[in-house]
């Protein structure tokens, strides 16, 4: 009679899949964010069986937004996990995005038979995607044999996170994933890179030039960029302003470094300091678009510019900086606070005065916004109810996008600890709201309320599926004003189409929430949005509170309508 044979696995070997795990736990990777599929299903699960966390996502672009700001917050690269090719795609705005911002994160793909891709012979998702990736990452790298994942794992993470930090792709192919290696050889493979960001110290020289430049400034300005958000030091940046009594501007992303009422902090006379300001102290902050390329009617064209940031090649990209210093933010701030001592530095009594009066006009007309009761709400109605109720959870994270609602909630919402506030950041990106939030709940395991507009909802949505299903306390704000910028642009087709940038005002998002088990708000009033908002907020729960907003306010693209080319209208 015959038996039925059951094979064994050889305890001696293991798979490809197997030593990526362990090679991940070996360099201290906790969480995993992506979406499975061929041919990675079976290593997120045995990243979970080891240990490691899977948040497991609706679309990898919002997985890869979480990875992303996972490494902003944590300083180690946030992990993504995609399937091949579309997967991959949907990956790699998130990675580029985390490449110009300077976030830490490794997008791991898994790829297509690399013999067929070579010949384009038409794999199943057969794509070149360690190549395609080049432009858009900091570095590409693709594994092929087992013996050699350590290593690349290991260069991916140091390549994140050297210099200024980046997205790095990492392409494993199936073969390799399915590949044997006998375990003790795997085992003596693995290892973590030794100080992969080890410290970089500016020269004596460049410290000293620009406390010189510094000391002879009689109206000086210090800007804080997300660079100096993400260094953590945020003692030494903190001493050094005061020390110095100089105003200082926070990017969107540097909020909260000093507390927003901060009595040196001159956000409220922006164009007051700009326009006067003769020496300007770059703190992690690039001159690109968001700082109007230091040129222009916003800027004192006599200016003279410090800049401090970690790549040497920034220096010079817009305006000549007189005194640059290269290095890591918090080696360079600890020798600037070092070097106080040997330099007559205190910003003059006159500059001060000046900046403190142009804050009260500017403070004034915020305060006629937000007293503004007028039903629909507008923004900084809206906005107001909510700083009330954020004055009182000042740990909360802030995640923000949209057009009108990022700018008026960034002017508004004020922020009292470092790195809580997490937006669209240099390019302006919209559809980073669900996935930030996510990598922030997970990675904090604090509460998070997520400021949206109704159109930057509308490309991640559908993860409030995963909000829910992983329980996060994140509570969703939607302003919906019935439209992209607003609801006041008429039908031009002539066959009833909604216009280009209209949406639906009565759509009801409180129920997409309320579909997969989270707390649904519709609010119509300010009081109704501050209950709601402390009730989301207090009870830890998933909850999405859809707020009306007049279809009539906002505008066009924002405080950004420069950029949007107008054409002469036909009709």
């Amino acid at each position: 009679m015959a038996t039925n044979q059951v094979l064994t696995p050889d305890p001696n070997l293991t798979d490809g899949m197997h030593v990526v795990v362990d090679a991940l736990k070996r360099n201290g990777i906790h969480t995993i964010y992506g979406v499975v599929g061929i041919p990675v299903t079976d290593l997120a699960r045995h990243a979970q069986e080891e240990g490691i966390r899977y948040i497991g996502f609706r679309h990898e672009q919002s997985a890869g937004y979480a990875a992303s700001i996972t490494g902003f917050l944590t300083k180690k690269p946030g992990i993504l996990l995609t399937v091949s090719a579309p997967g991959f795609l949907n990956g790699l705005t998130a990675l580029a995005n985390a490449t110009t911002n300077g976030f830490p994160m490794i997008q791991i793909s898994g790829s297509s038979d690399r013999s067929i891709i070579d010949l384009q012979q038409g794999d199943y998702e057969g794509l070149d995607q360690m190549n395609i990736a080049k432009p858009f990452a900091k570095a590409s790298y693709r594994i092929n044999r087992p013996e050699d994942i350590a290593t690349g794992v290991a260069r991916a993470i140091r390549a994140a996170i050297t210099g200024r930090p980046g997205g790095v792709y990492l392409d494993l192919t199936t073969a390799l994933l399915a590949s044997t290696i006998d375990k003790n050889v795997a085992d003596s493979t693995l290892f973590a890179p030794i100080d992969p960001a080890s410290p970089t110290i500016p020269s004596p020289a460049s410290v000293d030039r620009a406390l010189k430049l510094l000391s002879t400034a009689k109206k000086p300005l210090i800007i804080l960029g997300k660079g100096a958000a993400y260094a953590q030091a945020d003692d030494t940046i903190k001493a050094f302003i005061e020390k110095t009594g100089i105003p200082y501007i926070p990017m969107s992303m540097a909020k909260g470094l000093l507390p927003d009422d901060h009595v040196q902090c001159a956000a409220a006379a922006r164009g007051f300091v700009l326009e006067n300001a003769d020496v300007v102290m770059l703190l992690g902050a690039r001159l690109n678009w968001l700082l109007s390329h230091g040129k222009g009617k916003h800027w004192n064209p006599n200016a003279q510019f410090i800049q401090l940031d970690i790549d040497g090649m920034e220096f010079d990209s817009n305006k000549p900086i007189a005194a640059p210093v290269a290095g890591d933010i918090v080696a360079s701030m600890d020798a600037m606070l070092a070097g106080l001592s040997s330099h007559n530095i205190k910003a003059a009594d006159d500059w001060v005065k000046d900046v403190n009066a142009a804050k009260v006009p500017n403070d004034q007309k915020m305060q006629i916004k937000l007293s503004n009761t007028k039903l629909p709400m507008d923004y900084f109605c809206a906005l107001n109810a909510m700083e009330k109720v954020l004055e009182n959870h000042k740990d909360v994270y802030i995640v923000n996008e949209g057009a009108n609602t990022l700018d008026d909630a960034r002017n508004v919402i004020n922020m009292y600890q470092p790195r809580h506030r997490l937006d669209c950041g240099t390019w302006g990106v919209m559809g980073v709201g669900m996935g930030f939030a996510i990598g922030a709940a997970i990675t904090s395991g604090k509460s998070v309320v997520a400021i949206e507009g109704d159109s930057a909802f509308g490309f991640d949505g559908m993860e409030v599926e995963t909000i829910c299903r992983f329980k996060l306390p994140i509570t969703i704000v939607l302003f919906n004003n019935g439209g992209i910028y607003n609801d006041a642009h008429v039908d031009l087709s002539g066959h009833g189409d909604p216009s280009p940038t209209t949406l639906m005002a009565n759509a009801h998002y409180d129920k997409v929430i309320e579909a997969f088990g989270g707390v649904p708000y519709y609010v119509t009033t300010p009081e109704e949005l501050s209950k709601a908002l402390e009730a989301g907020i207090a009870s830890k729960k998933p909850t999405l509170i859809n707020v009306v907003i007049d279809g009539m306010c906002g505008t066009e693209s924002g405080h950004i309508g420069n950029l949007n080319p107008k054409t002469i209208s036909t009709k």
